[in-house]
């Protein structure tokens, strides 16, 4: 019999989970969360038991004890810098999420969840993939604070397994091809992979604003309006993520909502899309420095490039860098699932997380 492995991707405000059965779906659930009770967490964290509590009454709905799992695989949060590829949850991993220490993202919850309910099953609990994983080149990381160096945060399950299948596709080889990808969906960023690598990163504290992030700001700016603003860091991260965007200047994170606004005649509406949309493509140009012009093709991917007028706004302005492809959704689930799967038939070793530096490298070891 096949292996049945649980994958968890918690989003924002909802939780998708599905079940595999080796690479064949059971089922796959989007487990939408309403806003008002998820902003009444204090931090992400904290949300776990609120939406494990939906994730087992998913199982149950279809019949699965968590006692008939295989493996439990969680989207990885905001990590230490690690390597991609699969990690075992251990007490070190959980540790850091729980505290924070690499900022506040809803991916935090994955392995935090995946953890509980293979608790519950009695077998393997892990994340593949995380969000802060590639260790950029120096001459990425330095900034203009020796205190501060750039690490790489974006949506890399989803860019990478999109960018691999995109080369498949066309008869190449992953490894042999310069994509820039742009995940777009509650939160935006942007990677560029060089012959396979991830070389440079736009994460959501330094890029596009999006439908909930507030992106990049001028820091001047910014320090004048919050510094004696007497609002603490807590509030302030969730304005960072979470209250920041699209849903800060027109009170929704719904894209649909605010192409409902435009059609009518919604001025302001009109110039915060293209504004998130312009910043989009300007960090598409950003990025192709890093392969010094050399893009093989662009990919548009994530829930929002669903909408053709989002994807038409960027590719109008980056269609002169090179091919463009839209590829609407994503493959997080698919891509742990798989993830997961290789690893409890051990084709693929995991690695575990044995230290983390002062400067948030994470140092890792193969479990054999």
């Amino acid at each position: 019999m096949s292996h049945l492995v649980l994958a968890i991707n918690p989003g924002s405000t909802s939780t998708k989970i599905a079940l595999f059965r080796g690479e064949e779906a059971v089922f796959i659930k989007n487990i939408e969360h309403d806003r008002a009770e998820i902003m009444k967490f204090p931090d992400t964290p904290s949300q776990k038991e609120f939406r494990l509590k939906f994730v087992l009454e998913a199982l149950e709905e279809h019949g699965v004890k968590p006692s008939d799992l295989a493996g439990v695989v969680g989207r990885g949060g905001l990590m230490p810098t690690i390597e991609t590829g699969g990690y075992i949850i251990n007490d070190l991993m959980k540790e850091w999420i729980t505290a924070e220490k690499g900022g506040s993202h809803a991916s935090n919850l994955g392995s935090l969840l995946a953890d509980l309910v293979a608790g519950q099953a009695g077998c393997g609990a892990y994340i593949y993939d995380s969000v802060a994983s590639g260790r950029l080149p120096l001459v990425a990381a330095i900034t203009g604070f020796p205190e501060i160096k750039r690490k790489s945060l974006s949506h890399v399950l989803n860019s990478r397994a999109q960018s691999i299948e995109y080369a498949k596709k066309i008869g190449k080889k992953f490894e042999d091809m310069n994509i820039i990808i742009a995940h777009l969906g509650g939160g935006i960023s942007l990677s560029v992979y060089e012959k396979g690598t991830l070389v440079d990163s736009v994460g959501d504290d330094i890029g596009p604003f999006s439908p909930e992030r507030a992106g990049g700001a001028p820091l001047m700016d910014f320090v004048n309006v919050f510094h004696d603003s007497g609002i603490d860091k807590r509030e302030l991260k969730k304005k960072l993520r979470g209250m920041g965007g699209v849903v800060a200047h027109l009170g929704t994170t719904d894209i649909r909502e605010v192409e409902e606004m435009i059609g009518k005649g919604d001025e302001k509406a009109k110039a915060v899309l293209e504004a998130m949309c312009y910043n989009v493509a300007k960090a598409i140009g950003g990025l192709a420095i890093a392969v010094s012009g050399k893009v093989d093709t662009i990919i548009i991917t994530g829930g929002i490039a669903k909408s053709a007028m989002v994807a038409g706004l960027i590719s109008e302005r980056v269609k002169f860098i090179a091919p463009i492809e839209i590829m609407p959704g994503e493959y997080e689930l698919e891509a742990l699932a798989a993830g997961c799967l290789r690893i409890i038939t051990g084709q693929e070793a995991p690695k575990v997380l044995v230290a983390i530096d002062e400067e948030g490298i994470g140092k890792s070891e193969v479990k054999k």
